[in-house]
């Protein structure tokens, strides 16, 4: 009886876990299910955002200024790695040229993960992904061959491959394209891969932003200006050479001896421009009628004083008319041209020009400049701002400015992005002129540039003159503030001017922080002019610089040199002895000269010169059918790069060993070719 209630006993008890059992069971398969389910997921699937590569950056020729690389990232669980793969993996990271102290890292099992740094090309680590316990991530890698004053203005990207500056910030949205995602499976021994029954959502690169600049026009303003701030002790400068028609950004260069600056200067640093923009105050006197070109003043002594302040003048010319006063840069007569005007309307001249507000480049920090209202006047106030004082230009709102007396009176929007392309080459946008303003009529822009054209021939600015060219400008030497005060000898010579001056092709803007010349002088003319000069020799020199050859050959102004033969000069001789005008018919010679220059195709051994300039002669070769590639080993990235454009090729670069060429160095190579140089990224 006893035994029976015992067995009956656990008959109940096994009954009443079995129940238990089906119970939990029951309660973790219907009402815990979806969550167990997601644990499991979670352990064995596991979701990954696949990066998108950021979209290309090109030049205006197509020429790769940043683009992204598809690269690995590794990492490492020390203790996961296998004995036997040890000399694997340790082959695979000496390939890559790791430091060794990173090497030893790799496989201190103390260490229960490790992050390598850099990023390498999937085939230079393929071996090593296959090892239990390396962890490979797909990594895009921002790799440019920019020189300083490009990469000022294209700006960076961080380490997560996130915008900081530049034009990567401000268009960030149209290059960063969309992140994908993908499932990974993790098997048994731990290695992940793509799930085949989860399919991912393929990444979709950034858009290709193609820009206005020209690369041979930005490589000599670059070291052009670069040679004159460290030739003149200068604390920096810019440079900005603008298309006058289309408004087109053709070159912008900035350097600063600041090691921390890093932004595109002449967007951000705005400065009192002084003699340069007594022009615009000439342009409101004609616009309005309310001044001619033989309008006279009288300067006096040099010495004026006006409102409790001396005016002074560095040249005396008495009575001078408006055109004597821009040639000589003389403040008196500006100031009493400028009482012609009243307050309201001395503002809205300079208003009309775009000063005082951003010209609307896609550039994150671009200044507005300073123009103060009227309101806002002390009784000094129209005399200085008559002079460029009490008014803060950028270099490029000056460019924009005078672009209006090269195109017929017309302010324009300036123009850095060229084109927008989606990753099929679908033209998403493509810039086409904008006109914010006619602020002059063309009569009057025309009687401007024509004094302009006097300032460079016979005034302040003769050292800027080409003699092969017309060239129109003005100088200006305004003192520089330090912390909102004139500091003493110190300056911005800047100068601004019109390539060529019957039919500007350029609006080019030079200026400098604080020179001084082998003299010792700081005047616009000994500095700034002569940089200006010297960027153009070397822009005619070029093979590209965005200038149009066959109207430089008919520009009124042109005194285009003869080949270096014979033909040329016998047929100027029998012209003249026919009784022909030497002069002219010289320069008719030479612009038949040039054109057929650039028509005929010339062997590497001749040298035909384009144009002869008063200095040192630089010369273009047409039409050259191969030459060597250069051997740019042991050079710096920029310079190798820029050694290879020097010598007329395209340049590419491919993650390999540091300074290699494909084709290799002294090859022959036609003119234009791509070149690969291959670079450790």
């Amino acid at each position: 009886m006893i035994r029976s209630r015992r067995i009956k006993i656990v008959h109940g008890l096994l009954a009443m876990f079995a129940l238990a059992v089906i119970g939990q069971a029951a309660h973790v398969q219907l009402l815990q299910g979806h969550t167990w389910r997601a644990r499991a997921a979670r352990q064995q699937l596991a979701p990954r955002e696949t990066p998108a590569p950021r979209g290309d950056i090109l030049d205006a020729a197509g020429l790769v200024l940043a683009q992204s690389r598809e690269m690995v990232q590794l990492e490492i669980a020390p203790r996961e790695v296998r004995p036997q793969d040890r000399a694997t993996l340790r082959r695979a990271l000496m390939r890559v040229k790791l430091r060794p102290e990173w090497i030893r890292r790799a496989f201190d099992t103390s260490r229960a993960w490790l992050t390598l740094p850099g990023r390498y090309l999937t085939t230079d680590v393929a071996s090593a992904t296959r090892i239990r316990g390396v962890h490979p991530s797909a990594a895009s890698v921002r790799a440019n061959a920019m020189s300083e004053g490009t990469r000022r203005l294209v700006g960076r990207v961080d380490a997560q491959n996130h915008a900081v500056d530049g034009i990567e910030l401000a268009l960030d949205s149209v290059l960063r394209g969309t992140a994908g995602s993908a499932t990974l499976v993790r098997d048994v021994r731990g290695r992940s891969f793509e799930s085949p029954n989860a399919p991912g959502v393929a990444a979709r690169p950034g858009n290709t932003v193609v820009l206005t600049l020209n690369h041979e026009l930005q490589e000599i303003a670059e070291h052009a200006l670069g040679e004159a701030v460290e030739q003149m002790g200068a604390d920096g400068g810019d440079i900005v050479v603008l298309d006058p028609h289309e408004g087109d950004i053709l070159a912008m260069a900035s350097r600063r001896q600041d090691v921390h600056s890093t932004a595109a200067t002449a967007l951000t640093e705005p400065f009192e421009p002084g003699s340069t923009l007594k022009p615009f105050i000439a342009a409101g006197l004609l616009a309005r009628g309310r001044a001619r070109e033989s309008d006279m003043v009288n300067t006096g002594d040099g010495t004026l004083e006006l409102e409790g302040r001396v005016i002074h003048d560095d040249h005396l010319v008495g009575r001078a008319s408006l055109a004597t006063v821009l040639q000589w840069s003389s403040n008196i007569g500006i100031v009493k041209f400028a009482q012609r005007l009243t307050r309201r309307e001395q503002f809205e001249v300079l208003r009309d020009f775009g000063f005082g507000t951003a010209t609307g480049v896609p550039y994150p920090s671009e200044a507005n400049g300073v123009l103060r209202e009227p309101v806002k006047w002390s009784p000094q106030s129209p005399a200085s701002l008559a002079m460029g004082y009490e008014i803060s230009v950028t270099p490029l709102q000056l460019a924009l400015a005078y672009a209006s007396f090269a195109n017929g009176g017309e302010l324009l929007e300036p123009a850095l992005v060229k084109e927008i392309r989606a990753p099929d080459g679908t033209s998403l946008y493509r810039h086409r002129k904008r006109v914010v303003r006619q602020v002059m009529t063309p009569d009057v822009a025309n009687r401007m540039r024509k004094m302009l054209l006097n300032v460079v021939e016979n005034g302040t600015a003769l050292q800027a003159d080409l003699s092969s060219f017309l060239l129109a400008g003005k100088t200006g030497t305004p003192r520089r503030t330090v912390n909102g005060r004139y500091a003493a000898q110190q300056y911005n010579p800047n100068f601004v001017g019109l390539f060529p001056g019957d039919e500007p092709q350029y609006v080019i803007v030079v200026k400098l922080t604080n020179p001084r010349d082998a003299k010792g002088s700081f005047y616009s003319a000994a500095t700034a002019a002569p940089l200006t000069k010297t960027v153009l020799q070397a822009a005619l020199a070029a093979r590209d610089a965005a200038l149009d050859r066959h109207k430089l050959a008919s520009s009124a102004g042109a005194a285009l040199a003869l080949r270096p033969d014979s033909s040329a000069a016998g047929e100027l001789s029998s012209r003249a002895d026919n009784g022909l005008s030497t002069d002219s018919t010289r320069a008719q010679i030479q612009r038949d000269s040039v054109r057929r220059a650039s028509r005929e195709v010339v062997s590497a051994g001749s040298v035909p010169y384009i144009v002869a300039l008063p200095q040192r002669r630089l010369v273009t070769r047409v039409g050259e059918s191969a030459r060597p590639v250069p051997d740019v080993r042991g050079m710096a990235l920029r310079d190798a790069v820029r050694s290879l454009h020097r010598a007329g090729f395209h340049v590419r670069l491919v993650h390999g060993a540091e300074g290699a060429t494909d084709p290799a160095a002294g090859a022959l190579v036609p003119a234009g070719a791509l070149v690969r140089l291959f670079h450790d990224f």
